[in-house]
Formats: C-alpha cells, sequence, structure tokens
C-alpha cells in the first residue's frame, strides 16, 4: 500500500476515534452545565498536582535510565528527562509518534545505537502492561464493591481471573523457546517470510531484556514502576477535591488507581492523540459509576484531569523540543542502524 494512503488511512482512523469518543462524552450533556462545572472547579488541587505529574516523568526517566544501563552508559539523567518530554510532546500531536521519536532524540545526543534504544522502549511497554495488571488486582481489593457496581452483570472475579491470565502469558513470553515455538506452530506454516520478519523484530526486542539478567536490578525496577503509577494516581486523587462532590462521597486513593488503569487500557487499546477523547469518556462513565454523579461533573473532572497533563507535556515538551533542536524526525527508525 502507498505510504500516503497508509498515513492519511491513520489519520482518519485517528480522527475517527476522536469524533466517536467526543460524541459518547457529550450526547447527553448540558454545554452550559458543564461550563460552569469547569468555571468554578478549585484550581488549587491542580496547582498542587502539577509538580507531581512532571515527578511522573521524570521517574520514567530514572527507570529508563535502570533499563539502559545493563548494554550501554546511559549518560546524564537530564538527557534521558529531555528525549522523555520530547516523545510526550509529539504523543500530544499523533498517538504513538513520541514511542519513535523519544530513542531517536535521545541516541542522537548521546550518539549511541538507535537499535538498542528504541529495543527499550518496547521493554518500558512490557513493564507498564505488568504493572497495570498487578495495579488492577491492587484496585480491586482496594475497591471491590465500587468496580463490582460500576460493572452491573459482569463478574469481578473472572476480569480479575482474566487480568493474571495475561500476566503469565507476558511471563512465557520471557521465555525465547516458547515464543518461538508460537512463531513456528502458528505463523511459519502461513508465511515463512512473515515468520522470518516477526523472528527477527523478536531477536532485537530481546536485546532490550538485559535488565532481566541481572536480577539485582529487580527491586529498583519494580520500586521505579510502582512510583511511576503513583504519581498518575495521585493527581487524579487530588483533583477529586475541584470539586463539590468530594465533600459528601467517601472518594479514595483506590479509586484514583481504578481511573488510572481504566483510562490507560482505553488508550492502549484505541490511541488518540494525549489520550483526546477517549480519556474523556472512560473517565467520565467510570466517574459516573463509581459515584453515581452527573454527566457534567464527570466530563468536567475527566476535562481538567486531562488538561493539566496536557499542559505539561506541551510546554515542557515544547521546552526540551527547542533544546534538542529536533529539524526534522526520520519518517521511520531504521532499526539496524547501529548509531
Amino acid at each position: 500500500m502507498n505510504k500516503k494512503i497508509k498515513t492519511l488511512l491513520k489519520w482518519l482512523i485517528t480522527g475517527i476515534l476522536v469524533v466517536v469518543s467526543f460524541y459518547f462524552a457529550l450526547k447527553d450533556i448540558e454545554l452550559l452545565v458543564l461550563w460552569d462545572s469547569i468555571r468554578s472547579a478549585d484550581y488549587f488541587w491542580v496547582v498542587v498536582s502539577l509538580p507531581i505529574i512532571v515527578a511522573s516523568h521524570y521517574i520514567r526517566a530514572l527507570r529508563w535510565r535502570t533499563i539502559l544501563k545493563p548494554i550501554m552508559n546511559p549518560g546524564s539523567t537530564i538527557n534521558l528527562f529531555s528525549a522523555v518530554m520530547v516523545g510526550y510532546f509529539f504523543n500530544s500531536i499523533y498517538p504513538r509518534l513520541g514511542e519513535f521519536v523519544r530513542p531517536y532524540v535521545y541516541a542522537k545526543r548521546e550518539n549511541v545505537s538507535k537499535s538498542s534504544v528504541f529495543a527499550t522502549i518496547v521493554v518500558e511497554r512490557v513493564i507498564d502492561v505488568f504493572t497495570l495488571g498487578f495495579l488492577f488486582a491492587i484496585a480491586f481489593i482496594i475497591a471491590r464493591d465500587k468496580i463490582a457496581n460500576m460493572l452491573p452483570g459482569v463478574d469481578p472475579q473472572k476480569i480479575l481471573m482474566f487480568s493474571l491470565l495475561i500476566i503469565v502469558v507476558l511471563i512465557f513470553s520471557f521465555y525465547p523457546p516458547f515464543i518461538k515455538f508460537l512463531l513456528k506452530f502458528l505463523v511459519k506454516p502461513f508465511s515463512t517470510a512473515i515468520y522470518d520478519r516477526i523472528l527477527d523484530i523478536f531477536t532485537k526486542f530481546r536485546l532490550g531484556f538485559k535488565v532481566i539478567s541481572q536480577p539485582g536490578q529487580y527491586l529498583r525496577l519494580v520500586a521505579e514502576s510502582l512510583m511511576i503509577w503513583l504519581c498518575y494516581a495521585l493527581p487524579m486523587y487530588l483533583m477529586f477535591f475541584c470539586f463539590d462532590f468530594s465533600e459528601t462521597i467517601d472518594v479514595s486513593i483506590g479509586d484514583a488507581l481504578f481511573l488510572v488503569i481504566v483510562s490507560g487500557i482505553g488508550v492502549t487499546i484505541a490511541p488518540t492523540p494525549s489520550g483526546i477523547g477517549v480519556m474523556h469518556s472512560l473517565i467520565m462513565y467510570a466517574m459516573m459509576g463509581l459515584y453515581g454523579i452527573k454527566e457534567e461533573m464527570a466530563l468536567a473532572y475527566a476535562t481538567i484531569n486531562h488538561a493539566s497533563s496536557l499542559f505539561i507535556q506541551l510546554t515542557l515538551g515544547g521546552a526540551f523540543l527547542l533544546r534538542e533542536r529536533v529539524g526534522s524526525i526520520p519518517k521511520e527508525l531504521n532499526l539496524n542502524d547501529s548509531k
């Protein structure tokens, strides 16, 4: 398929996701009531939350340093943080673009292998999936009744078991013979070319997992991963207090954690720039399910949360973009390029 057509289709699908998400978010909304809820919010809690949002991104840079350390000298942490923020800036323009820009920016500044750096980005995503599954179990334990009420007709126990199953499959994916067996059994009979291509990608992918061969790094990775997601949940918890419903409803950090998980899963499945639209819809419906509050108040909460994160991504990311002097980004990252 022509590259221009592919690009056009990607933008079209992204646009459709945004429009559909906003349709579901706004279809029963009274806009004047929504605006009044946003206008009357207590923005003190937003200001308090902003440094925590920045901290979550800085800790992500520290974790990236931990993953890079077994395969290269990570260099300056500020360079890692700079690349992380530039990546977020580009994610706010087009979904997943930042995942390619980040390793490019860092590899260019540090003059290191692009393929090795890119492999660690994939490792990060796998670790995030593990962490999401673990945190879902924690949130389920903390706020089981609320989650059950929010999902009528769905057995929460089955959801928990499904999450554990995914984690087990991911654990096995670290075992190379298991992956090779699956590829040989499921892919090779249909296409040798695709089999060879996927196997080549998997080989490069394993490069980033050298950190797994160093048990001394496990505890650090776990601590940094949990801190990242805690710093995601804390602003959502603090921003409950922007609204009057926090005075009459028992809000908890478990609820905020659940909202982070819901939005994280949703944006992973249906990515849009900076999660716009998808995040609004999912958080709004989750808030309505958790607390039974009105649509306008729930959407106002989602909007302020999203706007706060986007503000950091654009301002801090934009500042680091100027620092990195990124004039152009390659259309695709050449993983065979050693530098």
